[in-house]
């Protein structure tokens, strides 16, 4: 008996090592991928990136062959430098460098020695790779622009550093990854799947034939090609209104949330981050702090949003129903205020109004009354300033809005934390009219013009908007993401909108832009002149005021709502109106029919206004 429980355990044993090796060796291929580094060398085949399309079909992103000279460090044999480096083009110092590096990521992993060769590059080195055992080439895309213009919206591609490649292990030394843009938001969709080919090696380091026959070779997966909401030619009118200027236009459909374009000034060719010449392009422009090329002031640029901000005051006020349309308030060229009469100015206009000329002819006087009255409804200062944030933030401003862009910044809707804090409350109190500057969207609230875009586009549906979003089709299917197909409702009645659209609608045919109509449009707009301010050698210093102004067309069912702000640009009509009415007719009308309003934008720039703070100059304050 014990004689055959001996065999048993030996036989079981056996079977036991048996069936372990036949696991490891032919059906567990984890095993396969821990021996690869020694005995498989992995050969990538790299997909062509997805191209891109404006709304319209018009192509704006394709590729173009790149070649990269690789290397695996323990495969390298000696070889003649001085040739090699005059082949490419490179000083000994930095091959060498190279070479170092590529050792200390991995002897045995490939990495690249010299990026993006040219096609004559390419062709010349192609012939002597034979000299050079261990370096290979190896064939990527790079971004092939047919415009040259929304360098913002499509962004670029770069190389991946080592923190990438140990935070997401798709990618290898050399690869290339969407970096800003489209291109780093739908980097997954773009990029596709590489192919691998697996090659067998003998002990003595040579191949030896496909691994395992090839079972696990794949064949690359194009990305997808992806249509965005972006109306090509809009967007280069607009980059061609601010040339000479700094801010940023952005327009939105109102019916669906997409971006109709989105200008940033100044801005700069998308060619120029492409290749080998992007990393020197890229530096000087990052350095350029005064101008900031690369700062989209479109989607990150926080302002005070001044005057188009009391529409907002104005819908706050019917809502709660602390004012009437026909209320009447008096100006007396400003609002005068506290123990000391301090004085809150306004420009010159008729006397009283009521909401919709109150509107048209932005009067801050009535607006610090309905301001005032929302605050003072409640029984405290911190009551009243919490539910006017709240009615303030449904129309998206103090957030990021849950866009599909990578990048932005939240704006600043105040709270009573904030106030509290600011005037060391309870030690000592705080009135409502120690905010009165959130009236007419000055003192402590910031918006982007995205946001204010937005907040149009909801004034326009009369009391929601859908999330403002770039991607419109993947491989020619619209998207069906609820995020950018719900309508996101605001906290007023919608009974509450029709006045201050019409307000806005007087704007143009009577008040503060009366003379940007365009004939056959019925425009709703707001100008805005932003007071601005800056430290120079440690003094707080008042700056030429911001051009601000938002606007809609038509005024029933509207097809674009846009913001547009030029900064030191004077007052809201004269850059950012101008702009804003020739926007809407290149949009609706597909021509420019107040060719008088381009030829003075044209002819016009603001860079001696920008060296001012440099110069020493005295800037123009609108009083």
């Amino acid at each position: 008996m014990r004689k055959v429980l001996l065999y048993l355990i030996i036989i079981s044993t056996g079977l036991i090592f048996v069936s372990r090796l036949f696991y490891l060796q032919v059906l567990n291929t984890s095993f396969a991928a821990l021996s690869e580094d020694n005995a498989i060398k992995m050969i990538y085949d790299y997909p062509q990136r997805g191209a891109v399309y404006d709304r319209n079909g018009k192509l704006l992103v394709t590729n173009q062959p790149s070649y990269d000279v690789m290397v695996i460090p323990r495969e390298v044999k000696a070889f003649d430098t001085l040739e090699f480096c005059g082949i490419l083009g490179i000083t000994k110092e930095r091959l060498l460098k190279q070479l170092k590096k590529a050792s200390v990521y991995s002897p045995r992993v490939p990495s690249v020695v010299i990026p993006q060769l040219t096609k004559d590059e390419y062709a010349y080195l192609q012939e002597k790779m034979r000299k050079f055992t261990g370096f290979y080439i190896q064939k990527r895309s790079l971004r092939d622009y047919q415009t040259e213009n929304a360098a913002n919206v499509l962004g670029y591609i770069g190389e991946v550093n080592e923190a990438l490649i140990r935070k997401n292990p798709y990618y290898l030394s050399g690869d290339l990854i969407g970096m800003s843009g489209v291109e780093k938001q739908y980097e997954n969709e773009l990029r596709g799947i590489k192919g691998v080919k697996r090659i067998q090696k003998d002990r003595f380091n040579r191949d030896i034939g496909p691994y395992k026959d090839g079972k696990f070779d794949t064949l690359p997966v194009n990305g997808n090609d992806l249509t965005i909401s972006i109306d090509i030619d809009l967007q280069a009118y607009g980059e061609k209104l601010m040339q000479g200027k700094r801010g940023g236009i952005v327009a939105i459909e109102p019916a669906s949330g997409e971006i109709l374009a989105m200008v940033t000034a100044p801005s700069y060719k998308p060619e120029l981050l492409v290749g080998r010449k992007r990393s020197p392009n890229f530096t000087k422009m990052y350095y350029d702090t005064i101008a900031q090329p690369l700062f989209d002031r479109g989607v990150k640029g926080a302002y005070p949003p001044g005057s188009p901000f009391k529409t907002i005051n104005a819908l706050i006020g019917l809502q709660e129903e602390v004012v009437t349309t026909e209320d009447r308030f008096s100006c007396r060229n400003g609002y005068y205020y506290g123990k000391s009469r301090r004085r809150f100015g306004c420009h010159s206009h008729r006397s009283p109004l009521n909401m919709i000329p109150g509107i048209s002819y932005s009067c801050n006087a009535y607006f610090a009354n309905v301001y005032l009255r929302i605050i003072n409804k409640f029984d405290t200062p911190q009551e009243g300033i919490e539910t006017w944030r709240k009615h303030v933030e449904s129309f998206g401003l103090g957030n990021f809005l849950n866009n599909d862009l990578p990048t932005g910044n939240s704006g600043k809707v105040p709270t009573a934390k904030y106030y509290d804090k600011v005037y060391q409350y309870p030690k000592y109190k705080w009135f409502a009219t120690n905010t009165i500057s959130n009236s007419i969207g000055q003192g402590e609230v910031l918006a982007t013009p995205l946001q204010l875009a937005n907040m149009t586009a909801a004034i326009a549906n009369r009391g929601y908007y859908i999330t403002p979003h770039m991607l419109k089709k993947r491989e020619g299917k619209p998207i069906t993401d609820p995020n950018y197909m719900q309508p996101k409702y605001t906290t007023i009645d919608t009974k509450h909108f029709e006045p201050v659209v019409e307000g806005m609608h007087q704007v143009f045919t009577q008040g503060t832009a009366s003379f940007l109509q365009s004939p056959g449009i019925d425009i709703c707009g707001k100008t805005g002149t932003a007071e601005n301010f800056t430290k120079i050698d440690g003094e707080r210093v008042q700056l030429t005021d911001h051009s601000v102004f938002i606007a809609f067309a038509p005024k029933d069912n509207p097809k674009i709502a846009l913001s547009v702000f030029v900064e030191n640009g004077h007052y809201g009509s004269k850059y950012a109106g101008r702009m804003a009415t020739l926007m809407i007719e290149k949009y609706l009308k597909e021509k420019i029919e107040r060719t008088d309003l381009e030829d003075w934008v044209f002819s016009h720039s603001l860079e001696e206004e920008y060296a001012k703070p440099l110069s020493g100059e005295p800037f123009k304050i609108n009083q």
